[in-house]
């Protein structure tokens, strides 16, 4: 069995998708791995990342997008028509051991899964209703992920900004987390939060089972404010390295490099579309820093 590992932070705009499907890429590019991304936030940057519009389109139309996945859990129908396998696309990029679990543009009802939920507690005859719903939480993607969890060496949880249902279920389910991040304050506030939050859900759970989540490592990518306030940059980092210890930084980080940015325009990583630049070597050497840490 492979690892599953979260990206994730309280705080939007630090990089996470990238790193999401850089990382996913050199781990099946450079290193022969079977990888799996899954995209759990509904602006789809991770899908459209991998995969041009026009075949997201398609693919929903089918259903074949991980909401699926996620009604069938809140709504069963007696004879699933698709199964998980079906929904998974693989190579893309035209990658061989590169796989995707497309996100969706609209992924649950909060207030259809309340409602299912107390349906379960009323029925069970179980009065707190937060044993219920806890239990939801930890086994929501676990389960789903369950039938080919084995067929991968690495799965990628690509979470949104924030704390829904999702985010929480994707770290129950979890072995590691990557937490990307800007050495910028808010960003640094996003750490915390993102922090205080997984031990409160390690708590939450822990009466009825451990939740085993380690941090992998904390990486940064930087901006061009960060390298030219340099002196500001390092004030953030030395509280990054106070809060949390220089180990769990990464030592690689990912420079401002225009090709990033402009590789999302192909629906394709910057390791395929720009392998020689900056950004694009960086992503690979952190996949080994990462690769070594494990």
């Amino acid at each position: 069995m492979g690892y599953v590992i979260a990206t994730a932070n309280m705080k939007g705009g630090v990089g996470k998708t990238t790193l999401t499907v850089n990382l996913a890429t050199c781990l099946a590019k450079n290193h022969g791995k079977r990888v799996l991304v899954l995209d759990l936030d509904s602006q789809i940057s991770a899908t459209l990342s991998l995969m041009s519009p026009l075949d997201f389109a398609k693919r929903r139309k089918q259903s074949k997008t991980f909401r699926y996945l996620i009604d069938e859990v809140i709504n069963p129908v007696p004879q699933a028509k698709l199964t998980i396998q079906d929904i998974i696309q693989s190579q893309v990029c035209n990658l061989p051991g590169l796989d995707l679990l497309p996100g969706d543009i609209d992924l649950y009802d909060e207030f259809v899964v309340s409602e299912m939920l107390h349906q379960q507690a009323t029925a069970l005859g179980e009065q707190d209703f937060e044993t219920i719903w806890n239990r939801f939480e930890r086994v929501l993607i676990n389960n789903i992920l369950k039938p080919v969890r084995q067929e991968y060496d690495f799965i990628l949880l690509d979470c949104a900004p924030g704390y829904n249902l999702l985010t929480r279920s994707a770290l129950a389910a979890s072995d590691f987390y990557i937490l990307p991040a800007k050495p910028e304050p808010l960003s640094v506030v996003g750490i915390q939060l993102l922090e205080r939050r997984i031990a409160q859900l390690k708590d939450s759970h822990g009466h009825e089972t451990k939740i085993d989540i380690k941090m992998l490592g904390i990486v940064f990518s930087m901006s061009s404010a960060n390298l030219l306030t340099g002196r500001y940059y390092k004030q953030v980092m030395h509280r990054v390295v106070e809060d949390f210890g220089v180990e769990k930084i990464c030592k690689v980080q990912i420079p401002v490099d225009v090709n990033v940015a402009k590789a999302v325009d192909s629906f394709m990583p910057a390791v395929l579309n720009a392998p020689q630049s900056a950004g694009s070597k960086a992503f690979f050497q952190l996949t080994q820093e990462l690769l070594q840490k494990l």
